[in-house]
């Protein structure tokens, strides 16, 4: 039997776009390849689990766990039975045939990587990050990628780190570069620049640097979730 991949999907308080993705999911890719769909539940206080549970799709899955992307991400790896992990945003639509592509990078090889991305916008530095992200290079990584990593691997790395409430992400994938498995499949994910519209542009992207530079020097977890809090100034 070829490989099969768990999706799994964070959520909290997603009812603008998570009907969309899951929409689509079922529509890009082929019902063989998949075997669930976990959507995992923070706590939503909004309409997203009344949507995920209006699907009667077979493979879609809504579990509840603790707030956190982490242990949201990791609450879901352990209800999972593929052999491929794919985790997505909830505001992150993968390309036609997502699965396909994936399953192929793994039996080359390559047990994790990501798709390059582009934002919905026509920002010129959003289109040129979006730009940027085909290149397999440390710096240009991100959550809103996606992630899809075997889950051998992923079980001995040991999962994302419930210690950080914000760049779990980019911990797993600092992990993954430092065993040079990694590769970036180049077709165009489409993610939100809805953090970038609120708050704009050039103010969330120092943030961003900012915290990847105390990162590098140091900061804890606590740290960095302190500092985005007190400037985007959103609950997380």
């Amino acid at each position: 039997m070829s490989k099969q991949i768990s999706i799994i999907i964070p959520a909290l308080n997603e009812a603008p776009f998570i009907q969309k993705l899951l929409s689509l999911l079922l529509e890009n890719a082929s019902a063989e390849n998949i075997a669930e769909i976990i959507v995992v539940d923070g706590g939503s206080t909004d309409e997203t689990p009344k949507l995920v549970s209006a699907f009667t799709h077979e493979k879609i899955r809504l579990l509840n766990s603790e707030k956190g992307r982490a242990k949201q991400m990791n609450f879901g790896a352990k209800h999972a039975t593929g052999d491929i992990l794919y985790f997505l945003h909830a505001d992150s639509f993968p390309p036609k045939n997502f699965d396909q592509l994936i399953i192929n990078e793994v039996e080359k090889g390559h047990a994790a990587g990501c798709f390059r991305m582009q934002f919905d916008s026509n920002h010129w530095w959003l289109q040129l990050a979006g730009w940027l992200t085909q290149f397999n290079w440390r710096a240009c990584r991100g959550g809103d990628q996606s992630q899809f990593i075997t889950k051998s691997l992923f079980y001995e790395i040991g999962g994302y780190d419930e210690n950080y409430i914000i760049y779990e992400d980019n911990i797993l994938i600092n992990e993954l570069f430092a065993r040079k498995q990694f590769v970036v499949i180049n077709k165009p994910l489409q993610t939100s620049a809805r953090c970038y519209k609120k708050h704009g542009v050039w103010k969330l992207q120092y943030l961003y640097w900012t915290i990847y530079v105390k990162k590098w020097f140091g900061a804890s977890a606590q740290d960095l979730h302190d500092y985005y809090k007190k400037h985007v100034n959103v609950k997380t």
